[in-house]
Parts: structure tokens; C-alpha cells; sequence
């Protein structure tokens, strides 16, 4: 008869939780927020049907009970995840797993496949398109590409590209636009918006862009939402449009002529791209040289020069 187990994901939390003596940190290490621990160890208590942490005016502080489970559930993790390592390297060692946004995926990844394949014949790469937050060994990631200030605890991490955020349009859109010859003058113009696939404070949206070029915006009428960048960007290359979008993003498009700046004005965003990776899966040769790969890729693709204008 099989035996019932709790959720893993909420006894991962727990443990790091306990570990950290708060949900905050054990958050900053899982990639998730101190209210996502705090669900995960409520669900916890409930299927064990004890408390595990008092609840504090100013954090938590371990029961008595939940000092025993944590001395316990540690250990029978760390093996957990041991096993479940060596196990997954006895596979397809040729196998590389990477995870990056959807618009990063399509918008810059892709294109660059054919050269991958050209330099590493040998890799075979798993992409998965997510915005979640991951854990490399549990989600069985060898690499991700987030999104973020660059503190990821207990990984490898390497800083990959920055973001400079420019107006962006299809040139029929841009030779029919004969009254755009400022930046005041795009909201007489359809501005397109996407929605953040990471909700980070002090994304470049319409507003702190155009804010810094000194224009008030509130909105305006015709504007179209995408829930993804590649989306909003796809809109504008069919001339429907205007478009705010970071430059990894658009930097093939610009090369490639389906899109041009409508101003040379670029802002700065306050996050950039960093490459992670477990200390465990860079000690295999195959997930070492993609790495290599993608950081040389990005550093290409960044020696274009932004105007270095920070977002208010």
C-alpha cells in the first residue's frame, strides 16, 4: 500500500523557511514571494495538522514541533535531491535544459538556434518558454534566463544583457507618420502596450518613457494590449502602431529592417538578463559550453551603443 506524501512544493518551502527563520529570505531563494512560502507552509500545516510556525507581529518564529520536522525533512531533501541528480545525469547527457521568458524565447533565442547547431552539433536542447519562477534542480533546468536585480542565492549567476527600452514602428508606419517628428507628438498615434511577463517594480512602461523625454502621459484613445512583448512587437512590425520595447527584444528586428527607432532616444531599465545555473549542472561539459555560447551571443548583440538616458 502506498504511503500519502505531503506536497513537495510545500515541503521545499517549509525547508527553506526554516532554514532562513523567515519567509522572506526563504522566498528570495526559491524565486517567489514571502506570501507564496507563507501559502505553501499553511498547506503544510494543514495536511500534517500541526503548527509549525508562530505567526509574530514581526515574522515567524519555529513551534517546537516544527524545529523536529525541520531537523528531520533537511537531510531527507538534500538526499532527495542527490539522487535525483546523479539519476538525471545517467540519462541523455547530449540533453540541455533552458528556460527563458516566451518574448525573450522567440524574440532572441530562436534566431540564434542555427548557430548553436553549428558550434555544438553535439547539444540537444530542451527550450521552455516560462515566467515562472523555477527551481533548477527540482523542474529538472540545467540553465535560465531571468529577468531581475541578479541576487540568486545559491546559484551561478552571470550578468547577460541589459535592457534599453526604445520606440519602436514598422517603416510604412513611420513614413505615413508625417506629424511624428517629436516625441509629444506620439500620443496622436496608436501606442501599443504589452503586459509584463515578470511584474518587477520599475518596468519602462509608455508613461516613464515618455516622462522621460519631459511628456506627460495618462493614456490615450486607441491604444492596443498584448499579454506578451513578442505580441505587442508583432503588432507594430505589422504596422499597427507604436511600441516601447528593451533592446534584446528588438535589436534583430532594428538589424533586419522590420522595425526602426522612431527617436534615437533610449532609456535604461532598471533590471537586466542574467544567466543561471546550479553549481552541479556547470560541472557538465555540454551545459558549460551553451553557457559560454550564450554569453559570447549576448555580448555580440550588446555592442550596439544605447543613448544613456535613465528612466524617472
Amino acid at each position: 500500500m502506498s504511503r500519502p506524501l505531503p506536497p513537495l512544493a510545500a515541503l521545499h518551502a517549509f525547508e527553506a523557511a526554516a532554514r532562513h527563520e523567515g519567509f522572506q529570505r526563504a522566498g528570495e531563494e526559491l524565486h517567489v514571494s514571502a506570501g507564496a512560502i507563507g501559502h505553501h507552509v499553511k498547506q503544510l500545516e494543514a495536511w500534517l495538522g500541526i503548527v509549525l510556525f508562530q505567526r509574530l507581529p514581526r515574522g515567524v518564529v519555529l513551534t517546537s514541533a516544527g524545529q523536529r520536522y525541520a531537523a528531520t525533512l533537511g537531510p531527507i531533501l538534500k538526499q532527495l535531491a542527490d539522487v535525483s541528480e546523479q539519476a538525471r545525469r545517467q540519462g541523455d547527457d547530449k540533453v540541455v535544459t533552458v528556460t527563458a521568458t516566451s518574448s525573450l524565447v522567440s524574440r532572441w533565442l530562436m534566431p540564434r538556434l542555427g548557430r548553436l547547431r553549428d558550434r555544438h552539433p553535439q547539444i540537444e536542447l530542451r527550450v521552455l518558454a516560462s515566467m515562472h519562477p523555477v527551481d533548477l534542480a527540482r523542474d529538472g533546468v540545467d540553465v535560465a534566463i531571468r529577468l531581475g536585480p541578479g541576487r540568486y542565492p545559491g546559484l551561478k549567476v552571470d550578468l547577460l544583457m541589459e535592457e534599453w527600452f526604445s520606440a519602436v514602428c514598422s517603416p510604412g508606419f513611420r513614413a505615413s507618420a508625417a506629424k511624428l517628428r517629436q516625441p509629444a507628438d506620439l500620443l496622436r498615434y496608436p501606442l501599443l502596450h504589452d503586459e509584463p511577463e515578470v511584474h518587477l517594480p520599475g518596468k519602462i512602461d509608455w508613461a516613464r518613457w515618455l516622462h522621460s523625454c519631459g511628456v506627460h502621459y495618462s493614456g490615450n484613445s486607441g491604444s492596443t494590449r498584448f499579454s506578451h512583448t513578442y505580441l505587442c512587437l508583432d503588432a507594430a512590425a505589422s504596422g499597427q502602431g507604436v511600441a516601447i520595447a528593451a533592446s534584446p527584444l528588438i535589436g534583430d528586428d532594428l538589424r533586419a529592417g522590420r522595425l526602426v527607432r522612431v527617436f534615437e532616444h533610449a532609456v535604461r531599465g532598471p533590471h537586466c538578463y542574467h544567466l543561471l545555473r546550479s553549481p552541479q549542472a556547470e560541472t557538465r561539459p555540454l551545459v558549460h559550453a551553451f553557457c559560454e555560447w550564450l554569453i559570447a551571443e549576448a555580448r555580440a548583440d550588446q555592442e550596439t551603443t544605447w543613448p544613456a538616458v535613465e528612466a524617472a
